[in-house]
């Protein structure tokens, strides 16, 4: 078509003109035809697939009973109900929706992973905590003023506040300019490690998970608020931190009981329910305090107005300038969701490299170039290239996922595992309980690094880049993954190039299954320094 446009094009305008309208009608049927036969096919398809109906999967008197006393869900982790039920209806299984809730389809197809993510719409939808929209649209209505937030929010609410915060958040030239400011509460966390290990067996206490707990609030609160809080070192007894990090434990607890499990708090409000508004209320009123203190700071340092947006403002200071109401519910929401999933991802890639000494040495190698001395610090420039230092974070995510897997609901009509599933059907995507089989992934229970690097791919066999996808997917994607790959980045590449990691100890079922994965032993690794 280009092609004799451009010959017709060299005569008069008004003749190209006129040879050009049958060309256009040609294309534009042929558009019209492709369009036709692919509507044809999918049609066909469809009507070929089976029923909705005849998906597999329990009754609601069987869900409600299996977890009662006595059955078989009874008293399971998330991801120990997900393997139950993979077990007993194989790989795509609807569970019911009881006492008001929706049903999920769960998947446990890489093919489907792939359907559901590619339908995707403009805006990806998924079911939403529904305890944190009520605390926020009702309970304590009068302190959101409306602004839910990014967790408990779908479609064009949701894209509004995504809008504006992914220049701020999802910009990895943003998320650098905080490098110096993490890499002082970094300073900090290292000499903690080196005044509470044993001075004989150099092991941390048992109590280690606290402590990168703590180091895991101060680096978010650092960037949010432009604020260190002090309790790695200088404050350690701060009564509110203590309250946080118990709530912060006790929220994802509650979360998996109230929202995902079944529960009647929609019908009648339980005390686990108003355990969970308590839960939320000092949660709320604790971090509140902090963003306060911080617009306090802000409002009255005049000097901070001609600051360049490309120097080390607080993202709330960022933020607010596109809207107030945003800058503090993401404020708060980092604060609040950040913890947890931050110290798991940390600790299963700790452990991963204190279980191979080799491929902890390879990386102490490669961070040699950049760190020839123990104290160097990490500059932008020295970060761009440290290709095993990230194959090393990929790797220790994929054998210590953080969750079991992503939700979505599709928005058009989608086939899974050969059975018409209708729009606007809540799908959980189990992905991550796939990441350890062999079929999937070779030799996939060992440490192997090289797979994620480019030039040893071919000898490590290909992951699906639908099965793999640790801070989620798309435009729903984690919206504080820059951040958190940045953190990892300094606290991994800092740790191994000071300490020989060791962790003499069973890992055997060393994370316990809430909402998301948590520490369930002792964090007792051997610290002992590195010589230089």
């Amino acid at each position: 078509m280009m092609y004799y446009q451009r010959i017709i094009l060299r005569q008069s305008p008004a003749l190209a003109l006129n040879q050009l309208k049958p060309l256009r009608a040609i294309a534009q049927f042929n558009i019209k035809t492709e369009e036709t036969i692919n509507d044809v096919t999918q049609s066909q398809e469809w009507s070929q697939a089976k029923p909705f109906t005849t998906i597999p999967g329990p009754t609601k008197f069987q869900l409600i009973r299996g977890f009662l006393p006595g059955g078989v869900f009874h008293k399971t982790s998330l991801n120990d109900f997900a393997v139950l039920v993979r077990q007993m209806y194989g790989d795509l299984a609807l569970v019911p929706g009881v006492f008001g809730k929706k049903d999920i389809l769960m998947s446990y197809n890489p093919d489907d992973f792939r359907t559901a993510i590619r339908s995707e719409g403009v805006w990806p939808r998924r079911r939403l905590m529904e305890t944190l929209s009520y605390h926020r649209s009702v309970h304590r209505k009068d302190d959101f003023n409306d602004m839910i937030g990014l967790l408990g929010t779908n479609d064009e609410a949701w894209s509004k506040i995504r809008s504006a915060v992914n220049p701020v958040l999802m910009q990895p030239r943003n998320a650098r300019l905080y490098l110096n400011k993490m890499l002082e509460v970094n300073n900090e966390f290292l000499q903690r490690i080196r005044e509470i290990r044993d001075p004989k067996t150099l092991e941390m206490p048992e109590t280690f998970e606290d402590e990168i707990n703590r180091l895991t609030f101060e680096s978010i609160a650092v960037v949010a608020l432009n604020r260190q809080i002090g309790l790695i070192r200088r404050d350690r007894d701060n009564a509110d931190a203590k309250r946080l990090f118990k709530v912060l434990r006790n929220f994802f607890d509650l979360v998996l009981y109230l929202d995902i499990n079944p529960s009647i708090w929609k019908v009648v409000k339980t005390p686990a329910f108003h355990r969970m508004m308590k839960n939320y209320d000092e949660m709320y009123d604790i971090i509140i305090k902090y963003i306060n203190e911080a617009l306090e700071r802000i409002e009255s340092d005049t000097s901070r107005a001609n600051v360049d947006e490309d120097e080390e403002k607080s993202i709330l200071e960022k933020l607010l300038k596109i809207d107030k109401k945003i800058a503090i519910v993401m404020a708060l929401d980092l604060l609040m969701a950040g913890v947890d999933t931050t110290s798991t991802t940390m600790t299963g890639i700790l452990l991963c490299l204190a279980k191979n000494p080799e491929k902890q040495e390879k990386l102490r190698q490669e961070l040699r170039t950049i760190l020839p001395e123990k104290d160097s610090l990490l500059t932008l420039d020295s970060m761009k290239n440290l290709p095993y230092l990230r194959a090393c974070i990929k790797e220790g995510m994929r054998i210590y996922p953080i969750s079991l897997g992503i939700m979505r609901t599709n928005e058009e009509e989608i086939i899974l595992s050969g059975y018409q599933v209708e729009k606007n059907q809540d799908i959980l995507l189990a992905n991550n309980l796939l990441l350890m089989e062999d079929r999937y992934i070779p030799r996939a229970k060992e440490f192997l690094p090289e797979r994620w690097l480019r030039e040893e791919k071919g000898n490590h066999g290909t992951i699906d880049p639908f099965m793999y996808v640790p801070f989620g997917h798309g435009a729903r994607s984690c919206v504080g993954r820059r951040l958190v790959e940045l953190e990892i980045e300094i606290t991994v590449s800092r740790l191994v190039r000071n300490f020989n990691m060791e962790f003499n100890y069973s890992t055997e079922k060393a994370f316990k299954n809430h909402l998301i994965n948590v520490p369930a032993i002792p964090l007792k690794f051997k610290m002992s320094e590195v010589e230089n």
